[in-house]
């Protein structure tokens, strides 16, 4: 479904009441107008003024679209608690996982708007793939060189070099050097797993 599509009217048993609030609270602090909000998320002004008050049911498209326009999460949209969670990462806590060949070290709170890793990148793996998702990517080479191509455009970059980008913007990541590359990754990306980071393979090499 698109997010501008129409979602069907709520019916007596589900729990818009509650949601509908909750939508207008976060435009309100995230200081949108109406409009605005609307525009940025995909959807006509009448159309979430509608969600906003009851009379339409969103569906998850929207709660995704609209939790990127507010920066924040779907869960915080439906009102979901979360434990309270630490604000230190202790480097002994960090449990690696491994996915396409990369490393993964998780290095910030799960459950947050941004999420923070460490990567290793070893040589000659994931190439190929083109990466193609909401939100934004912030990365930092801590040690080897990093290809990084950037729509049409390819760049490398040496430790202490970093990157900041809309990652709607078709991207690939790859180690320059035969020793591989590690970064510093936070990015946007509403809850991914670790392991879905990369959204379809693409055949051919990095220019």
């Amino acid at each position: 479904m698109n997010a501008s599509d129409p979602a069907p009217s709520a019916g007596p048993g589900d729990d818009l009441p509650a949601v509908a609030p909750r939508l207008r609270s976060l435009r309100r602090r995230a200081g949108l107008t109406l409009e605005a909000a609307a525009r940025d998320a995909g959807l006509s002004p009448a159309h979430l003024s509608r969600l906003e008050t009851g009379q339409r049911q969103p569906s998850l498209p929207m709660l995704l679209s609209l939790a990127r326009v507010y920066g924040t999460t779907v869960s915080e949209l439906l009102g979901e608690t979360v434990p309270d969670r630490d604000a230190i990462v202790r480097t002994a806590d960090m449990e690696p996982t491994r996915a396409g060949g990369w490393t993964y070290w998780q290095a910030g709170a799960p459950g947050r708007g941004m999420q923070a890793l460490r990567v290793r990148v070893p040589y000659g793996t994931q190439g190929d793939i083109v990466r193609v998702h909401p939100g934004e990517e912030w990365l930092y080479v801590l040690h080897g060189r990093l290809r990084l191509r950037l729509g049409d455009t390819t760049h490398v970059l040496a430790p202490g070099d970093s990157a900041h980008f809309d990652s709607l913007t078709p991207h690939r990541l790859a180690a320059e050097d035969h020793d591989g590359v590690e970064l510093l990754f936070v990015h946007t990306l509403l809850q991914s797993p670790l392991a879905a980071l990369c959204l379809g393979p693409i055949t051919g090499e990095l220019p």
